[in-house]
């Protein structure tokens, strides 16, 4: 019997003391804040116990979904900030109030903060350990003054199979996924609603040429199948546009465009509008 397999994205810094120990963990950070709201994520970053891996910083981050294993209690300002500006406070950035249940002290909320409650999955994990390991295996380098100094290490990692089931239990509805564009699958679904027709053929494959050459990811149903069928599988999997193509608008050319998270009303396009769309 086998136990449950994890995909971790871990990596690791050394440094030759604690001031470049902690930028190196900074940096990380703040990396990682802006990789998961690339990825339509709300990360809320909390002190963490360091455990056995030792040394005395750490950080957790939890994504909001409502079926998180926990329950968060965060300041509102995380929901600002803009993680993709170059002049980042860290340092602010870790005075918010972050904290999971058991760890909660309404007490010790600042005055003035707004704060927000909601369910968290833990998604990845940052230390600084100084030189707990270096000193062990005396790992040393020599500095620029000549001295052997042992190194300060640093590790981070993202749980990489726990992100996907967490963009899922963040993202989704009754009838399936949401997948936000920077992270789904294929950015684009054609539903052919009349296979074996065509003028829906030559469409639904001039357009899926047309996306292929403009690099864009799509997948194509052209299966045997009711259109409602093909309806329900393409929002059960969620990708972010829609495209169905049926013998009415075979006809003039025309998409039916759909947005799977609602974020625009279904409209109707040219495949030439709907390439500016995408690439603009």
């Amino acid at each position: 019997m086998r136990g449950r397999e994890f995909l971790m994205k871990d990596a690791y810094s050394f440094d030759l003391d604690r001031e470049s120990a902690e930028r190196a963990y900074n940096n990380m950070f703040v990396a990682y804040l802006r990789t998961f709201r690339r990825m339509g994520l709300t990360a809320v970053p909390m002190r963490a116990d360091t455990g056995p891996i030792g040394g005395d910083l750490s950080h957790e981050f939890q994504i909001l979904a409502s079926t998180g294993e926990s329950e968060v209690f965060y300041d509102s300002a995380f929901e600002q900030i803009d993680f993709s500006a170059d002049d980042l406070d860290v340092g602010q950035l870790k005075s918010l109030y972050a904290a999971a249940d058991e760890k909660h002290d309404p007490a010790s909320v600042p005055a003035g903060v707004e704060l927000r409650t909601g369910r968290g999955i833990e998604i990845g994990h940052i230390f600084y350990f100084g030189t707990k390991y270096s000193a062990t295996m005396g790992a040393t380098v020599t500095n620029a003054e000549g001295k052997e100094v042992e190194i300060h290490g640093g590790s981070y990692g993202i749980g990489v199979s726990r992100l996907v089931g967490a963009l899922i239990e963040a993202g989704h509805d009754e009838k399936g996924i949401i997948w936000p564009e920077s992270v789904a699958p294929f950015r684009v679904g054609i539903v052919n609603l009349r296979s074996g027709d065509a003028a829906c053929d030559g469409l639904c494959e001039d357009l899926y040429q047309r996306l292929q050459k403009a690099a864009i990811e799509v997948l194509y149903d052209d299966r045997e199948e009711r259109a409602g069928a093909k309806f329900a599988t393409m929002e059960l999997i969620g990708l972010p546009w829609q495209v169905a193509i049926g013998p009415r608008g075979a006809k003039t050319g025309t998409l039916e465009v759909k947005r799977r998270d609602g974020s625009i009303e279904p409209c109707e396009m040219n495949i030439d509008g709907f390439l500016d769309r995408l690439t603009a």
